[in-house]
């Protein structure tokens, strides 16, 4: 039975697929976004936000806005969130205001309003470090780095002797290790989610994405994800900028399988109450993804600058454990990451991008926020 949708957020990268995958499921689709000049530019409608989706633009934070959105809607995609590790680390105000602040006038408009389910977008950043073992085979949940301010060339993490630990896949029940104000936030809207949904008559279900990527990223935030960054660059004719030596590995997840895990979460019985990652289940290095997305583009003569140097925030290892969304929602990444390169390759080479990532890295770096 088709529903009317609120997304806050809506209209950024993940989604305006989200809204669209809707729209072909047969649901109305309502979204509330501030249209931030970081991630949208100067525009009254986003170009790619699609025609049939009304738009309420407004702050997440107004509370008139949130309980005029929410009339006659049925069910809630909470999106709305700032985005970027980095950033977070000295926006911390404007962060945590969105974020949480954000979180909790929409679910306090919400017991006005029930819905049906509100689906939050969470995020592996809540992990800090993924899952490690160590030498004896034994699972160490608490891996930490130390030291990054003396400018080690071994950053990975090591036991209590000293002895290197080895990363696997990261499953839900690794307890939340928080490294950045940006990850706070989201296992705050995780935590308020949950908290909130049963005592007002209304079902929580949390995602907890990976590294997302595809075509319609914002390419001039120097803050989005880490393709849409190396894409920006190499479109103009930059090098991909790598922090510490690029072997540290991520999971990254098309956003039309992202989009179909929201749907998914939307409506199936047995995600109520639940937390789930949403990742590809395959890890790769940052360095190797840099050259592949360099040789999708055409660029096989820009290779990546490996900077040497950490962010303070960053972790070393964090992939997806995809066990319980497969089991649970049935749900396995499709797309394949050599044709999503490819798919994402063609879409840049039709924009044009302004290249802020060394201005970015300039701000870290005067607050002292890269060892």
């Amino acid at each position: 039975m088709s529903e009317t949708v609120l997304i806050t957020g809506g209209a950024g990268f993940i989604g305006r697929f989200v809204a669209d995958e809707l729209l072909r499921r047969g649901d109305r689709v309502r979204v509330l976004d501030s249209l931030i000049e970081q991630v949208h530019g100067d525009v009254e409608r986003p170009p790619l936000l699609n025609d049939a989706v009304e738009l309420v633009r407004g702050d997440v934070r107004n509370g008139d806005v949130v309980a005029k959105a929410l009339q006659g809607v049925d069910s809630v995609i909470h999106l709305a969130a700032e985005v970027g590790v980095g950033q977070s680390m000295y926006e911390v105000e404007r962060y945590t205001s969105t974020n949480d602040v954000g979180t909790a006038v929409l679910f306090e408009k919400l017991i006005d309003r029930p819905v049906r389910r509100v689906v939050t977008a969470s995020s592996m950043s809540i992990y800090g470090e993924g899952l490690y073992r160590d030498a004896d085979g034994a699972i160490v949940q608490d891996a930490e780095r130390h030291n990054l301010r003396d400018g080690l060339s071994n950053w990975e993490p090591v036991d209590a002797q000293g002895r290197p630990l080895t990363p696997v896949a990261t499953p839900e029940w690794k307890r939340p290790a928080l490294s950045s104000i940006y990850a706070l936030n989201k296992y705050v809207q995780e935590r308020t989610t949950h908290i909130m949904a049963a005592p007002y008559g209304m079902e929580g279900v949390c995602l907890r994405l990976f590294n997302v990527y595809g075509p319609g990223q914002a390419l001039s935030n120097p803050y989005t994800g880490v393709l849409a960054i190396f894409a920006s660059r190499l479109l103009n004719g930059q090098q991909p900028m790598i922090f510490e030596d690029g072997e540290q590995r991520r999971d990254f997840v098309h956003v039309s399988d992202v989009a179909r895990a929201f749907a998914d979460a939307l409506v199936l019985p047995q995600a109520a109450g639940g937390t789930f990652n949403i990742g590809s289940g395959h890890d790769r290095s940052v360095t190797e993804v840099a050259t592949e997305l360099a040789r999708a583009m055409g660029k096989n003569d820009i290779a990546p600058e490996i900077v040497g140097k950490a962010r303070i925030g960053d972790i070393r290892h964090c992939f997806c454990d995809a066990t319980l969304a497969r089991e649970t929602l049935d749900f396995e990444a499709r797309q394949d990451f050599g044709q999503g390169l490819a798919e994402l390759a063609e879409w840049v080479a039709e924009q044009t991008a302004e290249d802020r990532v060394a201005t970015a890295r300039a701000e870290l770096e005067k607050r002292g926020l890269v060892a």
